[in-house]
């Protein structure tokens, strides 16, 4: 009878739906972990997509593609507007580069311009290269569950640690608890500001697994300003090495 018990207590934990039994089983770290994991790539990912900068009066879009190795290989190539396609994006541990075509110039980017806006957009040079590491560079607490577009979520707050450099001072993350998606965040600065607000959705299957296609992005001071990225394309563990994560390469890549 005690092992047929046991049993049933496994499966119930194991069962979709059985929220209160998983939640004591899975850490803060946990989830975002397997977040992170879910939208990122376990070791390698390609993506393709579009970015579309929004302002009173204006807008324009951009086109890249993109691969990553872990955490600490990134490539990013600029594929239109025709103007500023051919422009190339490294990260390589801890150094980052830019390449510009039309001026035949390589440039390292120092860490102070991790938090400038990347291609003029509300994103930052940190959020495109992935230099901080939202499982490694802070701590994780789970602090109540909210539904987000009829999905029950974690609300995870994180806290940046000591002496992590970063960006972001906390982020509050509400996180699926069925798919683990990232449904929304909020990034506040080192002094406790709301700096800007990322809202995920049109949930599709790509690349084997249920990601969230479209981010939004709006900054908190300017809220007629947006961010919007479109994943059109993604690859979960390709064959891809280190060694094509290089100043030569970022020249040459299509």
């Amino acid at each position: 009878m005690k092992l047929r018990l046991a049993a049933i207590l496994f499966l119930l934990i194991l069962v979709p739906g059985s929220d209160t039994l998983f939640a004591q089983a899975i850490s803060a770290t946990d989830v975002v972990r397997k977040a992170d994991e879910k939208f990122n790539g376990e070791k390698s990912s390609y993506s393709v997509m579009s970015m579309t900068i929004i302002r009173p009066g204006w807008q324009r879009t951009i086109e890249f593609k993109s691969w990553t190795l872990g955490r600490d290989y990134a490539l990013t190539l600029i594929t239109a507007p025709p103007k500023e396609a051919g422009q190339a994006f490294l990260k390589r541990v801890a150094e980052m580069w830019t390449w510009n075509p039309t001026i035949s110039r390589l440039i390292k980017l120092p860490p102070s311009m991790m938090s400038q806006g990347w291609m003029g957009s509300d994103y930052t040079n940190d959020d495109i290269l992935r230099e901080s590491s939202v499982v490694t560079d802070y701590t994780h607490e789970i602090v109540g569950e909210e539904s987000i577009g009829g999905r029950l979520c974690y609300k995870i707050r994180m806290t940046a640690r000591e002496n992590a450099s970063i960006v972001w001072g906390k982020q509050i993350r509400w996180i699926d608890k069925k798919d683990f998606l990232v449904l929304k965040a909020e990034l506040y600065d080192e002094d406790g500001y709301l700096v800007r607000t990322e809202t995920g959705s049109d949930i599709k299957v790509m690349g084997g697994r249920t990601i969230t296609s479209k981010i939004e992005l709006v900054p908190e001071e300017e809220p007629e300003n947006k961010t919007l990225v479109e994943i059109r394309e993604i690859q979960y563990d390709i064959p891809v090495d280190e060694s094509y994560f290089s100043q030569q390469n970022m020249k040459r890549v299509r």
